[in-house]
């Protein structure tokens, strides 16, 4: 509800299409109380949303002074206690879309929590996510008694118990680690009247899903759930059938759309020795910027890590393979600007939330389209500039076009030249690649039909061809170990050495086991002195012969 004292600012069209602002006045206040905004007009203040004057004095505190679009679609339906899918990218305050209306409620109905129960759950798909989310949630209910908690794998489960003890208001955690602590009787889910799915599409690449389906089996039916994703594959809409009643849609930018003020651009290269050969130079040309590096796999990253550190720049690297505190001081000197440069692979750099960051590099372009979109999100927040490059090449055109066909645009090029057999998406309006100052548009674009991949049809999400890779064979973490190769790439799982995930099984795909020999006990011991002299053969009795096979 509006007060009838506060006159609050709204945003108006003048004579050259710019909104500006103008404060309303009683007769306005009433207007727009009974009516609403009128058409094309913005509201520009928390206080219409129906929040309380003491939250919204919080959020003012912090600096917020005008909902974004997510917050002003989402915040007056929450309130009213509907289910809501919303659509939106990184970057755009979806935790406060969610966050301030969960945080109202719970406040209004003020009964302190049981030992071991949890009022509100809110899941996200890696440790750095749910650390953020925690962090900007606890910012709000700061003159508040609501009591915030978040688990994690990688972290003390016995720590985290004990957290648990007394009650929680508000439980951000990932799915793993919370199925850990349920299965210690650490946690009840009895009490849940508020269900978030944060960032669900990630959730659902990382294998959650049957995590998913049994944390929605402990939680009552008569909740509010609450389903945030950048994108909306079928199988989100799958899963939003399944969790939500009768949801709404909120949707503030197209699934595969990236953020307005993101600059794309794309170097066409010959090899890795090109991509950072590029990358050097273009952390040379930005001294001051604040740029994120993403590899596809640990091993890769790692390597590049090393290689920038040698040669004197400020440089981190997060991935899964990295202890959680090693993510969080690397985290935190990118934060604080001791690290210019932060080396990453797509689950560890969930959740990172700088609105520093000047540019994205996609050192390797994204077996998923969908992951450009999320990766390229990490810049241009909070309503700031950002510039994404990417390098590209020859065996990663097909990864481009699908990029390009998600993102219905064309990608101007920085260097290089645009492959023939590259066809020219259908461009959509709205979303341009690049403003094309500069020497951004250097590069020649050449059209022509469309025709079929040239590496043939892309296999299912999440599965690979040719089943699983196991041990002793040739490493297929790390690409271009021969020229021309297109090394087939699992998912770089950052979640895998942890708690938090839990590897699907594939149909029909057996475990790995020790490798039989004749009685099956595994290969028997060798005897000292049981190798044959130098030069000696075998024993006549097995000459010529192959090993028999168990």
């Amino acid at each position: 509800m509006l007060s009838a004292e506060s006159h609050f600012n709204h945003q108006v069209p003048n004579s050259r299409g710019v909104l500006d602002a103008k404060t309303t006045g009683q007769h306005g206040l009433n207007r727009l109380k009974r009516f609403g905004a009128p058409k094309g007009i913005l509201l520009t203040s928390f206080n219409e949303l129906g929040l309380s004057e003491k939250l919204v004095a919080s959020v003012t505190a912090l600096g917020y002074t005008t909902p974004t679009p997510i917050q002003a679609k989402a915040i007056p339906l929450l309130m009213e206690g509907r289910d809501v899918i919303g659509l939106a990218q990184t970057g755009t305050g979806k935790t406060a879309a969610f966050g301030l209306p969960m945080i109202e409620m719970l406040m209004k109905h003020a009964e302190r929590p049981a030992n071991r129960t949890t009022r509100s759950l809110i899941l996200a798909p890696t440790r750095e996510l749910v650390n953020q989310i925690g962090e900007n949630l606890r910012a709000f209910v700061k003159k508040t008694p609501l009591r915030i908690n978040q688990v994690v794998g990688g972290a003390s489960i016995n720590k985290q118990q004990l957290q648990l003890e007394k009650g929680t208001d508000i439980l951000v955690a990932t799915p793993g680690r919370l199925l850990d602590l349920i299965a210690r009787n650490a946690i009840s889910l009895s009490k849940v009247t508020h269900l978030v799915l944060d960032e669900a599409d990630q959730m659902l690449d990382l294998g959650f899903i049957h995590d998913l389906r049994k944390i929605s089996k402990m939680v009552p039916a008569k909740r509010q759930t609450l389903l945030f994703s950048a994108t909306m594959p079928k199988a989100i809409a799958d899963l939003a059938g399944s969790y939500l009643t009768d949801p709404v849609k909120v949707e503030v930018t197209p699934p595969g759309k990236a953020a307005d003020k993101v600059e794309q651009y794309v170097h066409f290269v010959g090899g890795k020795n090109d991509k950072t050969d590029l990358l050097k130079k273009s952390l040379a040309e930005n001294p001051d910027g604040r740029a994120i590096v993403f590899l596809r796999t640990k091993h890769g990253a790692e390597k590049l890590y090393k290689h920038l550190e040698h040669v004197g720049y400020k440089v981190a690297s997060i991935h899964g393979n990295k202890s959680q505190g090693q993510r969080e001081r690397a985290l935190k000197g990118f934060k604080d600007g001791e690290v210019k440069v932060l080396v990453a692979t797509d689950v560890a750099a969930r959740g990172i939330d700088i609105p520093a960051v000047t540019h994205v590099f996609n050192y390797d372009l994204p077996e998923v389209a969908d992951a450009y979109v999320h990766r390229i999100g990490r810049t241009a927040r909070a309503g700031r500039d950002g510039i994404a490059i990417a390098f590209c090449a020859p065996d990663e055109t097909r990864l481009l076009h699908d990029i390009e066909k998600l993102m219905k645009i064309e990608i101007p090029v920085l260097s290089g030249e645009r492959p023939e057999g590259l066809a020219s998406p259908t461009r959509g309006s709205g979303n341009r690649g690049g403003r094309g100052n500069g020497a951004g548009n250097g590069g020649r674009r050449q059209g022509g039909e469309r025709g079929e991949r040239a590496h043939g049809d892309r296999p299912a999400r999440g599965h690979r061809e040719g089943g699983h890779r196991e041990g002793g064979r040739r490493n297929g973490d790390f690409r271009g170990q021969r020229a021309g190769e297109f090394a087939p790439v699992e998912r770089d799982n950052d979640l895998e050495v942890t708690s938090d995930f839990k590897r699907t099984k594939v149909e029909g795909a057996k475990a790995a086991g020790p490798r039989k020999h004749r009685g099956g006990q595994g290969r028997p011991a060798r005897k000292a002195g049981s190798f044959a002299a130098a030069g000696q053969g075998r024993p006549a009795g097995n000459a010529g012969r192959g090993r028999k096979r168990g």
